[in-house]
């Protein structure tokens, strides 16, 4: 490590912790980067995992609100390297009689697939796209808090303060139904909970608007881009360097941890107040994720045309299926037909491929740290709307809930989203205080998934712990 005086270290290099640390570097102050791992990235990571040649994306796969992200989009990742692909059809949902509900960029396209739904789509999601650009400034931080557009806002919160099991009533077709069902899912909490109707109208609304594209090369690549322009603004990044106690790190006069709230509780020990300390050790995780990685000669031979153009699917039945595999996770049971995501990133990215052989990426929620196997039903879900796919799997990588801890400490349980989407959670992430980001140690911030907005590659839970620090160190 330098020994010379820094402004800041950041410690984990995730895309929140790379995105903190080039907000900082940014305004002029010299920054390094800390990671225990020997490559950076956190949960963008890409690997050959299978078959030599075929690259597969280790966490985070599909990047919705990577191009969405207000600070993301503010910088120049594209001279650094990073290049957006979008699949012909963004989202695809199968249903077991070979039709399936889609998602395309176009509202208008969209909302004419869906038949006799079609009208009630637009008017549900127009308002929403039409304004996305000031809207995601307002959804992507604090909830607890002023709004810059309160109009705007409470459109939004009509819709995403209802339970999603609620909100898909209003449609009459399935393809409907389960479309919005599975883009719901995605908030990792049975659906018919109050709020779980945000995820889904978000990811509706950024892929009309910005549509769900992939990274050219895999999800690193956003990773490199962000290490390179930090970089280029004069920070630093030092891998191999495991932080488990604050007299770990170096002098600075700001640190900022993109950490699990337990994981930060570890490092500051006696220093962090009680009550944070108790508050940050309570810190509830939700379900797990169990992944397959699969090199599939010539590619899911799916029943429904759209899944065969289909950047992501979603796999798991009619709405009232998805709900009820949701909800027996939250009982924490595995269900028989689990929730599936399946990503088929190299169908606008053939730089993942090797010849004819292409990596599908596919998991299940799955109950937290659940120990069990749960591949068969992962492939069993898979050859029900692609009949014949297991015989084209020529390799597999398994990647269990303990696999995604180890991997990642800030995947308590195999929680991909570093905390349970509870209602509470979404409200105070990580507690109730005026300061989302402030530790209670002066100087010490989150940075992580654990505050707002919350999971997923947009680097706006860096940028506004960043932005709280930048206000400390100009008052020193």
């Amino acid at each position: 490590m330098t020994d010379a005086p820094l402004d800041a270290v950041v410690v984990g290099s995730g895309p929140n912790g790379l995105a903190a640390a080039v907000a900082l570097a940014r305004a002029g102050h010299r920054v390094t980067v800390l990671e225990a791992a020997d490559q950076i990235g956190g949960g963008t990571r890409t690997a050959e995992l299978t078959v030599p040649g075929v690259l597969h994306d280790i966490c985070s796969a599909i990047h919705p609100f990577g191009v969405a992200s207000p600070f993301l989009s503010s910088l120049p990742l594209d001279e650094h390297g990073l290049v957006w692909r979008w699949p012909e059809v963004d989202v695809a949902h199968p249903l077991d009689d070979g039709t399936a509900g889609t998602l395309v960029r176009s509202l208008d396209e969209s909302a004419a697939g869906l038949g006799v739904d079609g009208a009630r789509w637009r008017r549900t999601f127009g308002p929403l796209v039409r304004d996305f650009d000031r809207l995601a400034p307002d959804v992507l931080g604090p909830i607890m808090r002023v709004p810059d557009h309160p109009l705007l806002m409470a459109k939004f919160g009509l819709r995403a303060g209802l339970p999603a099991s609620v909100f898909v009533r209003r449609f009459k077709t399935e393809q409907a139904r389960a479309l919005f069902a599975g883009c719901a899912a995605h908030v990792y909490r049975p659906l018919t909970g109050l709020t779980t109707a945000a995820v889904g109208t978000m990811l509706i609304s950024a892929g009309h608007r910005h549509g769900w594209p992939v990274a050219e090369g895999g999800s690193h690549a956003i990773t490199r881009a962000l290490a390179s322009l930090l970089e280029s603004l004069g920070g630093t990044i030092e891998t191999r360097v495991d932080v488990r106690s604050l007299a770990d790190l170096p002098a600075a006069r700001v640190t900022m941890f993109d950490t699990s709230p337990r994981g930060f509780a570890e490092i500051a020990g006696d220093r962090l107040p009680r009550l944070r300390q108790r508050s940050f050790r309570r810190w509830k995780y939700g379900p797990g994720a169990y992944k397959l990685d699969l090199a599939v000669r010539g590619g899911i031979p799916w029943s429904a045309g759209a899944c065969r153009r289909a950047g992501t699917v979603h796999l798991g039945g009619t709405s009232e299926e998805v709900a009820q595999a949701e909800a027996a996770v939250g009982r924490g049971e595995m269900p028989e037909r689990p929730f599936v995501l399946v990503g088929q990133q190299y169908l606008c990215d053939p730089t993942r491929s090797a010849g004819d052989v292409h990596p599908v990426w596919a998991y299940a929620h799955v109950p937290p740290a659940y120990a069990g196997d749960a591949t068969r039903a992962v492939l069993d879900q898979i050859e029900r709307f692609a009949p014949g796919s297991r015989e084209r799997i020529v390799a597999m990588n398994v990647m269990t809930p303990a696999d995604y801890e180890a991997y990642n400490p800030n995947y308590v349980g195999g929680d991909i989203a570093t905390g349970a989407n509870t209602v509470r959670q979404l409200v105070a992430r990580p507690g109730f205080r005026a300061d989302n980001y402030a530790t209670g140690i002066p100087g010490m911030y989150l940075c992580s998934a654990a505050t707002p907005p919350g999971a997923g590659v947009h680097g706006m839970c860096g940028y506004r712990a960043a932005n709280r620090a930048l206000r400390y160190l100009g008052s020193q």
